[in-house]
């Protein structure tokens, strides 16, 4: 038995993709850390906030590889020479990925009171209609047979 897959139905002609994005999403297995948040702002925006307490700027690099948002945290090691006797902010380094649908830019990030504020936007695409010319073939092919003298 051969497995129908999401590409391979005969309505879906070149949804490939969306087929790996799936597949990608499933794959990305993000920890719970650093929590996050994702809410629609309006029709065509949106904010991922996550809580970033503990991290500056400069510890942040926010990137969008093939459609995928990736969001990382690392902070340098210059807190070493402190003693802690009870650590309960967690400032691990991290790696919190987003796929993006087509259409969707990230339009920018700032942070405020120790969260990460990331604002997208879906830009519509202009409705555009095509015309396809329908060619005859068997006229054509008739006036060739008998030299054109028809």
């Amino acid at each position: 038995m051969t497995k129908l897959t999401l590409a391979s139905h005969p309505y879906l002609l070149g949804f490939d993709q969306l087929e790996r994005l799936v597949e990608r999403t499933a794959k990305s297995g993000n920890e719970g850390y650093p929590p996050y948040n994702i809410e629609q702002r309006g029709e065509n925006a949106y904010r991922i906030t996550l809580a970033v307490a503990g991290f500056a700027d400069a510890d942040l690099s926010i990137t969008v590889e093939d459609r995928q948002l990736v969001i990382r945290g690392k902070q340098d090691d210059a807190q070493a020479d402190r003693v802690y006797l009870h650590r309960g902010i967690a400032t691990r380094q991290f790696q919190r990925s987003f796929v993006l649908a087509d259409g969707v830019d990230v339009a920018g990030a700032e942070m405020e009171n120790g969260l990460l504020h990331v604002d997208l936007t879906r830009v519509l695409p202009d409705s555009v209609v095509q015309t396809i010319k329908i060619q005859t073939r068997g006229a054509e092919a008739r006036s060739m047979k008998t030299g054109g003298d028809e």
